[in-house]
């Protein structure tokens, strides 16, 4: 649900942003202009064929509901087919995918119920009889586990579905499964590898095996990337849809808080949480999207959007959508970290320019690096919070009620759930008070001030902007059980913090590694961010399919 420069989706402490990406700068200039010319995918790896051909290959929403009104398809076809993929690639190899925690035992029923409703009263919604995957931390009222990736929680059921998953459901769509993804939302340790959990093992990246598919909505991003369901549900608090998004090449949209209910998902943040939607097109995130807003007596933030969601974002999917759009360039804070980066992004803008976008370059975020140290203590206290609250409504026989029992429990369990790294994260939360303490207060206020008013808002109202645009994040790193993730740098901070939307879409290939641009908006400005990605995603087509590449030749 988290992002991080370094290790965890925190900053080490004491390390800070601006002395990170200076250092990364100087690493990565001199290779800048070879990798920005090499963008040849590496080769596939044994893992590429053993799913063999796939029919429903990249396959959009539109196009799978055409097939299941014209009889093309059914429920039950298309869920047979997802559920075939995900045994061929998902768990199979020496460097398997791991992307899929686990699949839904009733999923093939839910399937033919739904194709038999379909027959006798046309469809539910706009996902009948579509497959998703939703990331293990959203709940379900049903066979499958709602764990966070953690042991801890394995058997613990939630009392009902979350309330998405009952927009879902109402929706239409088949519940594939639950995706894989850094336990505990990446918020457990300062040196964690994202894609990690003790109870999914390891996620990888399909693009090239041995890199990150990014934290903490990771399996959510691998295996949509990898064709294992037709669109994802991840999470983020900061950074964990658009960086797994970004690093497997798909469009991830991080709505503002309180546009998409918190309810029944396991919680970090109750200021930054959201859900959203990972999908290969920006299209399918506008359809995905119109399912999941929506307002939620159990989620009092959803009430500060009420008239807000829009029921068909799809409406406001225009390929015309950038004349005239002022777009602000916010080049001191979100570039030059990674100058192959850099090289996609100018050409991003080039595009967007050739499509009528009125450049406002540069633009500043002057406040942005105030955040660091305030937005982690707002973390730290409202996950204990939060998570307590949690843990406190599941079901007689839950081993853990506390802060204080997860980390016991890690340490009985040792073995399995600390072998790569640990458990800092939890140990600071469970040192801190209650959400009347000041220092929360006055840390919240600091992020608020400096995020909103006289941040995202200040620079938007400053040049009367649209959106801003940046480099999502750098190509996806070497995975590193040993001393953790490496990250160069990212753009999502200042949406996360002030609770604003931001969405990233694919910009192309560095040695054929993803790397995503984001537009960044204003609160509930997800119409204008969907209407401007689309324009850019129709004129640039910069995604294609991963080729489950073993590694990345770096001297090619």
């Amino acid at each position: 649900m988290t992002k991080k420069s370094a290790a965890s989706d925190v900053n080490p402490p004491g390390l800070s942003r601006r002395t990170l990406l200076g250092a990364a700068a100087a690493v990565t200039g001199a290779l800048a202009a070879r990798d920005a010319r090499a963008e040849a995918p590496p080769a596939a790896s044994p893992g590429a064929a053993a799913a063999g051909a796939f029919a429903l290959e990249e396959a959009t929403v539109a196009e799978l509901r055409a097939g299941l009104e014209s009889g093309k398809h059914t429920a039950r076809g298309l869920t047979e087919a997802y559920l075939a993929r995900i045994r061929a690639l998902d768990r199979t190899g020496d460097l398997p995918l791991c992307s899929v925690i686990e699949t839904n035992p009733d999923a093939l029923a839910m399937a033919d119920a739904l194709d038999a409703e379909r027959k006798a009263k046309g469809a539910r919604g706009p996902l009948h009889g579509i497959p998703v995957l939703i990331k293990d931390n959203i709940a379900t009222a049903d066979r499958m586990q709602t764990t966070a990736g953690s042991l801890a929680l394995v058997g613990a059921l939630p009392p009902r579905d979350a309330f998405l998953v009952e927009r879902l459901r109402a929706a239409g769509a088949v519940l594939l499964g639950k995706t894989n993804l850094s336990e505990w939302a990446n918020f457990r340790s300062t040196h964690s590898t994202s894609g990690w959990s003790a109870r999914g093992g390891l996620c990888r990246n399909p693009y090239a095996l041995d890199r990150t598919p990014s934290g903490s909505s990771s399996g959510s991003g691998a295996a949509t990337a990898a064709n294992l369901c037709a669109v994802s549900v991840g999470t983020e608090t900061d950074g964990s849809i658009v960086s797994p998004a970004s690093a497997c090449s798909l469009v991830g949209l991080k709505p503002t808080v309180g546009l998409v209910s918190r309810a029944g998902i396991i919680p970090i943040s109750a200021t930054q949480d959201t859900a959203g939607p990972m999908t290969r097109t920006v299209a399918d995130a506008a359809v995905l999207l119109g399912v999941l807003a929506g307002e939620d007596p159990r989620d009092a933030v959803t009430a500060t959007g009420r008239g807000r969601a829009h029921a068909d974002y799809t409406k406001f999917l225009d390929p015309k959508g950038l004349a005239g759009a002022r777009i602000g360039v916010p080049r001191e804070r979100f570039f030059g970290y990674h100058p192959a980066t850099d090289a996609l992004v100018e050409r991003a803008l080039e595009v967007m320019k050739a499509q009528g976008a009125v450049l406002v370059d540069p633009v500043s975020l002057p406040n942005i690096d105030k955040l660091d140290g305030p937005e982690l203590e707002v973390m730290l206290y409202e996950f204990k919070a939060g998570l307590e609250a949690w843990l406190a409504q599941l079901g007689e026989g839950a081993p853990a009620r506390t802060i204080a029992d997860l980390i016991a429990f890690n340490e009985q369990h040792r073995e399995r759930e600390l072998p790569h790294f640990g458990q800092e994260i939890l140990l600071q939360a469970q040192k801190k008070g209650p959400l009347t303490d000041a220092t929360y207060r006055k840390a919240l206020a600091t992020c608020r001030r400096f995020s909103r008013g006289e941040g995202l808002d200040a620079v938007m109202n400053k040049h009367k902007l649209d959106a801003l645009v940046a480099p999502t994040q750098a190509p996806p790193g070497l995975i590193d059980l040993v001393l953790g993730d490496h990250w160069l740098g990212s753009s999502s901070t200042p949406a996360a913090v002030s609770g604003y939307p931001t969405l990233t879409v694919p910009a192309g290939y560095v040695r054929g590694l993803p790397v995503g641009v984001s537009f960044i908006g204003r609160a509930w400005s997800e119409p204008v961010l969907l209407k401007l990605a689309y324009a850019y995603e129709q004129a640039s087509h910069a995604r294609r399919k991963p080729g489950f590449a073993r590694s990345v030749d770096l001297y090619s």
